[in-house]
């Protein structure tokens, strides 16, 4: 072994062994801190806001963080607020929470249950809950913040910390972005956040080196045909049929189109055509989620879509001029790709915090998240989403004994074990923060 390697090697197990001696102190201060966040997630439970809406969330989150001394920039392309932290020479790190809930009647029967309504984007009364764990999400982050406030002499450099909105709908983040968030504010050299997971126990977490959240498009299709009545079919072209025709297609782009090594889906989740039985309609409308990793399989599932779609009209003898029309979105959301080497740190500090056995190694979901927004820009700046198991140990092991699943995301019955979850995610987060600072 030649000097320089040695001197890695010893600097490693210097910096290793001090990171053992502080989880103590880490674990200790985010005891501490468990009551207040638990007290914190239990009011934002109560008060759910849905995207766009987190007007009162964005409120408190500000005002937490003054409470830990922080500098707090509110309003930052929305209800995003933003605070800084600086202490002293070291890295930039960002962590982010989410605070919007969802449109969903919740059916817990817990004593602080969700009996909010609000106003949805079609000015509709709709019942509102917190169906996802952005509740839990900004009660971790709030208890984060002030321990690492409690501990500023264990760690150097600089925490920027946001509150983001519109995560369900994916807009929050970008929108961040776009007001100055890598510009305005110290640039982050790691970012970080969470989401619960139903499917882990609480005390564990889940990590992913590379892919672990989807990009997701959204399509609408436009399919025209020659409307008439029902009973003269042979003087129409049905789009219905036409329709038909390309949704079973559409079937094939996946299983016969895109490398089986390469994760897409093409779901077809809205059909909309005709009023009448015996009326043969002038179009149908469909809308498609579309979920990838690699922008390459995406452009060509587009393609193959298209492709499709004026194949099938063709076929059916529509004209050129009259071939369906597909729409991709503005509106997306890119995969969340963590970073190989900050999930390798994170499972480092973990590990000494809440033990390797209970770190989780997670395959990829096909679902959305817009944290991958911050790893997108020119900045590259490393992030990684780490899952936080939110299920008790004793309910998992009923579920199994019985042969059923814990209530998933977006479920009006979800049901987190609350404090440990809390507890491991202020633990966790902390441990990370300071091992990146240390």
């Amino acid at each position: 072994m030649n000097s320089k390697i040695f001197l890695i090697l010893f600097a490693m197990i210097i910096q290793n062994n001090a990171f053992a001696q502080i989880a103590g102190v880490i674990k200790k201060e985010a005891r501490n801190q468990t009551e207040y966040a638990l007290e914190l997630c239990k009011h934002l439970h109560q008060n759910p806001e849905l995207s766009f809406q987190e007007f009162e969330s964005a409120r408190r989150m500000a005002t937490e963080l003054k409470k830990a001394g922080f500098e707090v920039t509110e309003k930052v392309g929305g209800n995003n607020v933003v605070g800084v932290l600086k202490n002293g020479d070291g890295p930039v790190v960002m962590l982010r929470t989410d605070m919007d809930a969802l449109p969903v009647q919740e059916k817990t029967g817990l004593e602080f249950a969700s009996t909010k309504t609000a106003k949805n984007q079609n000015d509709e009364e709709v019942p509102v809950m917190h169906a996802c764990g952005h509740d839990i999400h900004m009660s971790v982050w709030t208890g984060t913040i002030h321990t690492l406030a409690a501990l500023k002499e264990h760690w150097q450099g600089t925490l920027v910390v946001i509150a983001q909105q519109a995560e369900e709908v994916s807009g929050g983040a970008s929108l961040a972005i776009e007001s100055g968030l890598f510009t305005r504010f110290p640039k982050p050299d790691y970012a970080m956040a969470y989401h619960i997971n139903p499917e882990l126990e609480s005390g564990q977490i889940g990590l992913v080196g590379g892919p672990i959240f989807a990009g997701v498009e959204t399509v609408e299709i436009t399919v025209f045909g020659q409307g008439g009545h029902g009973a003269y079919p042979e003087k129409c072209i049905d789009p219905i049929v036409i329709a038909s025709r390309i949704v079973l297609d559409l079937q094939t782009i996946v299983s016969r189109e895109i490398s089986p090594l390469e994760p897409a889906v093409v779901t077809v989740g809205s059909i909309h055509g005709g009023t009448r039985p015996n009326i043969i309609p002038d179009e149908v409308k469909m809308e498609l989620t579309l979920r990838y990793y690699s922008d390459e399989v995406i452009e060509q599932v587009i393609s193959a879509i298209r492709r499709i779609c004026n194949s099938a009209a063709q076929m059916a003898g529509m004209p050129d001029d009259r071939l369906p029309e597909v729409v991709v979105l503005d509106e997306y959301t890119p995969p969340v790709l963590n970073n190989p080497e900050l999930s390798e740190k994170i499972h480092g500090f973990a590990s000494e915090i809440i033990g390797a056995e209970n770190i989780v190694k997670n395959a990829p979901a096909m679902v959305g998240e817009d944290f991958g927004v911050y790893g997108r820009t020119p900045e590259n700046i490393p992030i990684c989403l780490i899952w936080l198991g939110s299920t008790s140990s004793e309910l998992m092991q009923q579920l199994k004994a019985e042969g059923r699943e814990p209530y998933p995301l977006h479920s009006p019955h979800l049901n987190p074990d609350y404090e440990k979850t809390i507890e491991t995610g202020i633990k966790v987060m902390t441990g990370n923060v300071v091992g990146l600072m240390d």
